[in-house]
């Protein structure tokens, strides 16, 4: 993938300097509080090279992002494929986040997604961007909310990846952004 910048960002593929922070922010209590599993170092590093193959090959994927002004991860931020979702249609794009907690609060999240949906309408030529999300998890779906996406219920599903040992994390709500909405967004900010 071709880095993106932002106003404080770089976009970008996963650097071998990362992998210190792609296992903090996949095993830290915190970050993952809304998923059955944590990784530990081995699972994390294999996970961050098949992240960072996917970008290679398709050119998104939930990509690092840096601080511009630091050079320093902070975590990741990207549009991905649910092909392994059966409950989503074929060909959905799912954007996501996940950063360390100490950079909570700072905008950063939603500055990133603002130019992968750029990325996801304009380049892409994407009809529609979801997200999706553990019902309590507040924090993610006041960002889809920020990004304009509005919530689907008739759409809210059972995560196929959540086992069943942890029920209080199966439904998921799904928001949706249609194009006509993200570009009528884009025009009333200008």
């Amino acid at each position: 993938m071709k880095p993106m910048r932002t106003g404080r960002l770089i976009l970008r593929n996963w650097e071998e300097r990362d992998r210190e922070l792609f296992h903090r922010i996949n095993s830290d209590e915190r970050v993952m509080e809304f998923f059955p599993f944590r990784r530990d170092r081995a699972a994390a590093d294999a996970k961050m090279d098949e992240v960072r193959a996917w970008i290679d090959q398709d050119g998104i994927g939930f990509a690092a992002a840096e601080i511009a002004a630091t050079g320093e991860c902070i975590g990741f931020v990207g549009l991905s494929g649910t092909e392994d979702m059966d409950v989503l249609p074929a060909g959905t794009i799912e954007i996501g986040w996940r950063l360390a907690p100490e950079f909570w609060g700072k905008g950063y999240v939603t500055e990133a997604a603002e130019a992968w949906l750029a990325y996801g309408f304009e380049t892409l030529d994407q009809d529609e961007i979801v997200s999706f999300a553990v019902r309590e998890n507040h924090r993610s779906t006041a960002v889809m909310q920020r990004l304009g996406m509005r919530h689907d219920p008739h759409g809210d599903f059972d995560h196929p990846g959540v086992p069943d040992s942890h029920p209080h994390l199966k439904r998921h709500v799904l928001y949706r952004l249609p194009r006509q909405d993200w570009q009528a967004r884009k025009r009333a900010v200008r």
